[in-house]
This record gives C-alpha cells, structure tokens and sequence, in this order.
C-alpha cells in the first residue's frame, strides 16, 4: 500500500514551481515554447529585471543556428532590451550549469529564477545549486500537458516522462552530484 502512494506521489514530488523575486530569469535549454513564454510572464509580473535564454551554441535547424533563430525570437518581443542568449555547449543539466555560469557572471546580481519543464524543476534546483554555489536559486515550472502530468498513470507519455525523470534525479544524487 505504501509502494502505491509514493507512485501515486513520485509525479508531484519532482515539480518545484517557486520562484522569488530575483536579478535575473534564466531559461534552460529545450521546450522553446513553453520555457521563453514563462519566464516572459515572470519578467511582465516582475519578478526580475533581465532574462538569459540558454540555446545550445552548436544546433542547426535548416540552415540557421539554434542562436540565429533565438536572437530573431528575441528581437520580436517588447522585452527584447532585457534578453540575453547564452550560448551553451553541453548536453546535461550539469554541464550547462557550467556553461550558463559563465553567462551569469556577466549579468550581474546573485539571485536567479531557473526556468525549466515542470518535470526537471527538483533535478535542475539542485544541479544549479550544487554546480554555482556563488548564486542563490528559485526555480519556475513550464507546463506541458501534451508531455507530463503529475497524476503520470493517466497517460503512457507522463508515465514515460515521470519514469525517465526519476532515473535521471536518482543518477544525480546517487552518483553524479559527488564527481
């Protein structure tokens, strides 16, 4: 009986949704949807001055870069003036942490709203706070409904999200966080 209420919890359980007032919003990598559009309506209800939009420096879609098209995103928006693209180069979470210090750093300001999908929010708090501990993070949720749910078991995508999730989440605290 416990073993099902903790499966029926373990969805909930990986979805952090608590930003605070900060210096700055940073959106991670991926869902360029979901996360940009978030950290706009944090930015609208100011809950930070600037936005830096992580974009892996390396993609191409068609003939244009991941940052190309980024830059034409931005230049479309009324915020425009207060977006910064970071160009990003690893892969994990971890690794853009790292990457996204380096753009941090040059913003300014130690306080920052980590924008994520709602699924990656407790795994991206903790990777960030681990990995820059110089910064004091909150994190912010993109929600998805086409891609996860907390009540997982609703639908095969959710289950496989909430699954994939949890072994990454277990990974970091088990074995990635300690090298």
């Amino acid at each position: 009986m416990l073993g099902l209420v903790l499966g029926a919890a373990s969805g909930g359980f990986l979805v952090v949704d608590e930003p605070r007032k900060s210096d700055v919003i940073m959106v991670l990598a991926g869902e360029t949807d979901r996360r940009p559009a978030r950290a706009l309506e944090l930015f609208d209800q100011g809950y930070a001055s600037k936005i830096v939009l992580d974009v892996p420096a390396q993609t191409k879609i068609y003939r244009w870069t991941q940052p190309e098209l980024a830059q034409k995103y931005v230049d479309s928006l009324s915020q425009a003036p207060a977006i910064t693209i970071c160009k990003i180069t690893g892969l994990s979470t971890k690794a853009e942490a790292k990457d996204a210090a380096r753009c941090l750093n040059a913003m300014g300001g130690r306080n920052v709203i980590v924008v994520t999908s709602d699924f990656h929010t407790r795994r991206a708090l903790s990777v960030f706070t681990r990995e820059i501990p110089a910064y004091k993070f909150s994190v912010a949720a993109a929600y998805n409904p086409s891609e996860f749910g907390v009540q997982w078991w609703r639908h095969r995508q959710w289950a496989k999200v909430n699954f994939d999730e949890w072994l990454r989440l277990l990974w970091w605290e088990t074995i990635d966080r300690w090298r």
